[in-house]
């Protein structure tokens, strides 16, 4: 039976391992072997990494992909990808190569707009709050000055703050509802703090109003917190050409390719299992690049799901058409990033991929990524309407299989030798392997 311990936090990384290994392993000096052989040989990287985060034991790695040949606004870029399933990198490789000689990608940022919310109880005559916002809202903006100075210095700041009237969805619920441009930053800790002081001036200018009653004066603050839902911080990425110049190698009819891929959308327009599983696609690009640039992919993945789901139904975030002869496919989605603060500065590997992009700004950045997302989205569409899924994704998955049986290298130069003319699946490379050894 497992121990609990005291104080674990206040312990020695080597004490933190010894204990993990004595309570959790039948093998501990295995385990603390294993452990410590991930440590960076570097002992002042590893130290940075060791300060990204609580309790660290050691480095989880994942691999760091380039995707080339990336024809974005006329400008090429080969973008980094930090990803551990198979086949996504070689994906939006062939995707790139595909679209550069069709055009390449175009991408526009729409707006970059991000929110914050302070939730609040009020439990009075909703008149006197509205009049009380309208008199108070200048405080609100004044009162953030020593926290905006230098956002505002690159052009950012606190764009508006509205009172917005929730009481019929929660008895007494009201939100100060701001909007915020953060420039090159993703700008979480910069709305969180300008959202505290909200709360801060909010809860005592009601203290010292005097339209309101004792029980009005006493409005209670639930929580101040941004949003990682920005509808309005949109980027659209699209590729087009003439549907005859689709033709290739697994495409030698253009037009019937161009019809299935679009009503291969459309079921992802309407169905939402097959929708997850579409988006889920686009966002192996995206979060890919999201973790390579040191941003956050969960804040990311949260916002745009619920883009996704905006109108009421959960559906595709990507769409296509056929008009006039051209074959159009696109994407708009909602990509709160940065380039600067957080890890960005901080990781060695986030600063080399951002210099491999030419130290983009947060507005470029998120053109690299929808379109990295859309890539990601052609290529499975491709092949799910041409050969199938599984011919490409099981090639590249070959590998990994290999790797848990240790093969030797005569072992897999017959391995892909055999899989070159038969179909791959995990129970045959087992059985396969099994039979060379015999």
């Amino acid at each position: 039976m497992n121990n609990a311990v005291a104080g674990f936090s206040k312990l020695s990384k080597e004490e933190k391992i010894n204990w993990i290994a004595k309570e959790y392993f039948s093998n501990p000096s295995e385990a603390i072997a294993l452990l410590k052989n991930y440590w960076n040989t570097d002992e002042k990287i590893q130290k940075l990494h060791d300060e990204f985060i609580e309790n660290t034991i050691t480095n989880f790695y994942i691999p760091l992909g380039v995707a080339p040949n990336f024809l974005i606004n006329n400008k090429y870029s080969a973008i980094p990808m930090a990803i551990e399933e198979s086949s996504v990198v070689a994906a939006a490789s062939k995707t790139a190569k595909f679209w550069s000689t069709r055009g390449g990608f175009k991408a526009t940022v729409i707006n970059t707009e991000k929110i914050g919310q302070v939730h609040f109880i009020y439990k009075g005559d909703i008149s006197k709050l509205e009049l009380f916002f309208i008199q108070t809202k200048a405080k609100f903006f004044s009162e953030t000055e020593s926290i905006t100075k230098n956002m505002q210095k690159r052009g950012g700041g606190i764009l508006d703050i509205v009172l917005k009237d929730k009481t019929n969805l929660l008895p007494n619920y009201f939100q100060l509802h701001a909007t915020f441009e953060t420039k090159d930053s993703m700008g979480a800790n910069f709305i969180n703090s300008c959202l505290e002081q909200f709360a801060k001036t909010l809860r005592e200018e009601a203290l010292v109003y005097e339209l309101f009653s004792v029980t009005e004066k006493n409005i209670q603050i639930v929580m101040s917190i941004l949003s990682n839902y920005v509808p309005n911080c949109l980027v659209r990425a699209e590729v087009s050409c003439p549907v005859e110049e689709l033709k290739e190698k697994h495409i030698p009819n253009p037009q019937e390719f161009a019809e299935r891929f679009v009503q291969a959308v459309q079921i992802a327009e309407v169905e939402p299992y097959r929708a997850v599983t579409h988006n889920k696609g686009i966002m192996n690009g995206i979060d890919a690049v999201v973790l390579a640039t040191g941003n956050d992919f969960r804040a990311v993945e949260a916002g745009i799901h619920a883009y996704a789901s905006r109108n009421g139904h959960y559906s595709s975030l990507s769409h296509a058409k056929i008009e006039n002869g051209i074959f159009t496919f696109w994407l708009e989605i909602p990509l709160a990033l940065g380039t600067v603060g957080g890890l960005t500065s901080l990781h060695p590997l986030v600063k080399l991929s951002l210099e491999m992009l030419e130290n983009p700004s947060a507005k470029e950045l998120m053109q690299v990524v929808a379109v990295a997302g859309l890539a990601q989205n052609f290529a499975a569409l491709r092949s799910l309407t041409t050969t199938g899924i599984q011919e490409g994704h099981m090639k590249m998955h070959l590998n990994n299989i290999i790797n848990q049986f240790e093969a030797n290298d005569d072992e897999r130069i017959l391995v892909h030798k055999y899989f070159k003319k038969n179909t791959i699946s995990h129970s045959a490379v087992v059985d396969f392997i099994e039979n060379l050894r015999k």
